[in-house]
């Protein structure tokens, strides 16, 4: 059965924070858009690593939690990259269905200041 995991990251090289978690933004592989920023810990990161699909840790629940696993909405994962400090992760996907637990492709719809057109 063939391997489908992601090339093995040097977890020594992950700077978790002081709880053990790592800021992790997910963008669309094909738009670049931005779908989300969640958290990882060490569990849920090497999870992910091994499925190619999206695993995170939820702060507010306390638990791990496969994104999809409930709203059969999976991000599968193409890339993983770790910034340069080595404190925070964008993970590119193809996702299949919403990001957003209100049903929204993004859980960045709310537009907070739009640039303005003056002369």
């Amino acid at each position: 059965m063939p391997d489908h995991s992601l090339p093995s990251v040097d977890l020594q090289a992950v700077r978790f924070d002081a709880r053990g978690l790592i800021p992790a933004i997910v963008q669309d592989a094909d738009t670049g858009e931005v779908l989300t920023l969640a958290y990882m810990n060490r569990q849920s990161l090497e999870r992910t690593l091994s499925t190619r699909q999206t695993h995170f840790w939820s702060r507010s629940r306390q638990e791990l939690w496969h994104k999809g696993a409930t709203s059969g909405n999976y991000q599968d994962v193409v890339e993983l990259r770790l910034d340069c400090d080595g404190d925070a992760l964008v993970v590119l996907v193809h996702p299949r269905g919403p990001a957003c637990h209100t049903g929204a492709r993004s859980c960045f719809f709310r537009t907070v200041i739009a640039s303005s057109t003056s002369d």
